[in-house]
């Protein structure tokens, strides 16, 4: 049993997934850096100057302290219930942008793999204009019925 696991682990395609993976999880941390860091902010600042990760519905106020809460981790300190629909636009953002950037690695790719159409290969054989034998395209003379065919 345990070769036949080794056997299908060291599979060139089980390798291929693993290392695909790993930079998968590392492209993702990078992505979401992206979005948090870099365009959550502008974005937040074109409307506003409102925070995305703090955005949220308050369900029912905390035991520990009252509401208003200044941000979602002050609500989430006080005990309360919130829904962080903020936190939900920042993944849906790096999931879109995570995606796009996949569709253009698997658009890239089957671009190099794509077969180049074959060019027309000049034509080998023509056909006697008299009896419709087939003849080399080099030939004067049909074989069969002997006229002059011409070139």
């Amino acid at each position: 049993m345990f070769k036949e696991f080794k056997e299908f682990a060291m599979k060139g395609n089980m390798i291929d997934m693993a290392v695909g993976i790993i930079i998968g999880g590392a492209f993702g941390s990078v992505v979401n850096a992206l979005v948090s860091q870099v365009m959550m902010p502008p974005l937040g600042l074109l409307i506003g100057g409102i925070d995305f990760s703090n955005l949220y519905i308050l369900l029912r106020e905390g035991t520990k302290a009252a509401a208003p809460y200044t941000s979602l981790a002050d609500a989430h300190a006080a005990g309360a219930v919130t829904i962080g629909y903020g936190l939900f636009l920042n993944s849906l953002i790096s999931f879109l942008i995570m995606a796009f950037a996949v569709f253009l690695l698997v658009k890239g790719i089957n671009t190099l793999r794509r077969e180049k159409p074959a060019t027309p290969q000049a034509p080998v054989t023509k056909e006697c204009p008299y009896c419709c034998t087939t003849v080399p395209i080099k030939a004067a003379r049909c074989p069969a019925c002997t006229s002059e065919i011409g070139g």
